[in-house]
């Protein structure tokens, strides 16, 4: 059952925020220009700061999304920066996922999340069903664990009952996307890819465990 009380006291905070929008901006276009830095994974490190890495991916997840505008994208890039995953083509792949084309279905913080499951757990070998299936299996289950946080996985669901507290969406129109706005609606929307970012990072860090 999701802690409404706690969620809304995030949206208040998320729309509270000053955010660092020169300082983003220089973030993102430094990405754009340089790629995704590669890293050596070490489990050992990982395991031991988990928590300050489940912050920071969350705190980095919040930032993208507010200043790219996109859930999936602000998603897909936190989580795919922290463990050194993917290039900058995968982000601009995702442009038109939020609420899946805008439509209000499933929610950017799940399927950028989704992505990085596909390149953290899947096989360079397409014929490889055994890992297909198991990365399916994993991301089922953290599906099931985003809706049990945030009470749905649609994107206009969550508008309505956790983000702005009635029926918006966003991609419906021009002025739909004018009073989203007006709501804050990117300042406050960051809670749903800092859920997914945080859910996923964890089931990453605790599949190196032996």
């Amino acid at each position: 059952m999701p802690d409404y009380a706690a969620l809304k006291k995030k949206v208040d905070e998320l729309a509270a925020r000053k955010w660092d929008v020169p300082g983003l901006e220089a973030r993102i276009r430094k990405l754009a220009k340089d790629g995704i830095p590669r890293k050596k994974l070490v489990p050992e490190e990982l395991l031991a700061n988990k928590k300050q890495i489940l912050d920071r991916v969350e705190l980095h997840a919040e930032e993208y999304n507010f200043i790219t505008k996109n859930c999936a994208q602000g998603t897909a890039l936190a989580l795919m920066e922290e463990f050194g995953l993917g290039n900058m083509e995968i982000i601009k792949a995702l442009t038109p996922f939020p609420g899946i084309g805008g439509t209000g279905e499933i929610c950017g913080g799940i399927t950028g999340s989704l992505i990085t499951f596909g390149l953290y757990f899947g096989s360079d070998d397409r014929l490889d069903y055994n890992t297909m299936n198991n990365t399916i299996m994993i991301s089922q289950k953290f599906m099931a664990h985003f809706e049990g946080k945030i009470g749905h996985m649609y994107c206009a669901d969550i508008i309505e009952t956790v983000i702005l507290g009635h029926r918006l969406n966003p991609g419906d129109s021009e002025e739909a996307m004018v009073a989203f706005t007006n709501e804050q609606g990117f300042e406050k929307c960051g809670l749903p890819p800092g859920t997914g970012v945080r859910l996923a990072a964890e089931v990453i860090i605790d599949s190196m465990k032996k």
